[in-house]
């Protein structure tokens, strides 16, 4: 198949303001993209074309081979698996974690009168074990800890055995400990077999895992720079992403970013 995600001159404008401005991106089927930038450089705006939730102004989003605008995305959502904030947000406080995750299988938030079969409860426990937080099923949602919630999100995103895996900012507040386990959770999922293509956004450089192979750096909307991580970051397209001078260092597979003195 061509690319799992291909984006051609994408550009989104609303009130006047351009949030991507003539974007092109290729994802393809074995790639493992992080998308950095700073606060307002249009990374959530760029998931939210890439998963199916938001059209362009200008310019072709292909999705899995179906192009947005000839394609009816109801169809075309359940085959991305996406976890963001706003979805955390949406999902309710009382709702049983087994119920979280299994409800991916109709792309619904809270369970209501659908039915399930054996093998989808079978499947949203095998995801639940898997991210560590199997013996939670019976809890609700609202009583877990941020990182365990994080872990949740993508058990559900996982459910459906998506061809396209979005993260937007999965390590967003955790501490240090959440976060490292977050990384090393999410390297396991990059370097499965049955991976599919998966693009992580994130601010910082720490949270990338070893096994990501590429990279996307975003400024005020337009791409600064884009290729495989080992080609494209570095000290000098970072700082231009984010208009300061920064020293970037690679230690055992991990990168760490520092102010130049």
């Amino acid at each position: 198949m061509g690319p799992v995600l291909e984006l051609t001159d994408v550009t989104i404008t609303r009130g006047g303001t351009k949030l991507l401005d003539r974007v092109s991106w290729d994802v393809d089927e074995s790639d493992r993209w992080v998308v950095l930038g700073p606060n307002g450089a249009g990374k959530t705006t760029l998931l939210q074309i890439a998963s199916a939730r938001m059209h362009p102004t200008g310019g072709f989003a292909t999705i899995l081979g179906e192009t947005l605008g000839a394609v009816d995305v109801f169809e075309l959502r359940p085959r991305i698996g996406l976890t963001s904030a706003a979805i955390a947000d949406r999902i309710p406080r009382q709702e049983r974690v087994r119920d979280v995750v299994v409800s991916a299988s109709y792309a619904v938030l809270g369970r209501w009168r659908e039915e399930y079969d054996q093998l989808d409860h079978e499947r949203a426990a095998a995801l639940l074990g898997w991210l560590g937080v199997g013996d939670y099923g019976d809890r609700t949602f609202g009583t877990l800890s941020e990182g365990e919630r994080k872990r949740v999100q993508i058990a559900r995103a996982l459910m459906t055995d998506p061809e396209l895996l979005l993260l937007d900012e999965p390590a967003a507040g955790l501490d240090l400990a959440g976060r490292e386990g977050l990384v090393r959770t999410l390297d396991d999922i990059a370097s499965a077999e049955s991976s599919p293509a998966t693009v992580l956004v994130t601010h910082h450089v720490e949270e990338i895992p070893p096994s990501f192979t590429h990279v996307l750096l975003l400024r005020a909307g337009s791409v600064v720079a884009a290729g495989p991580i080992s080609a494209t970051l570095s000290s000098q397209s970072l700082s231009e992403a984010f208009a300061m001078p920064l020293a970037l260092m690679r230690t055992a597979g991990r990168w760490t970013a520092r102010a130049k003195q």
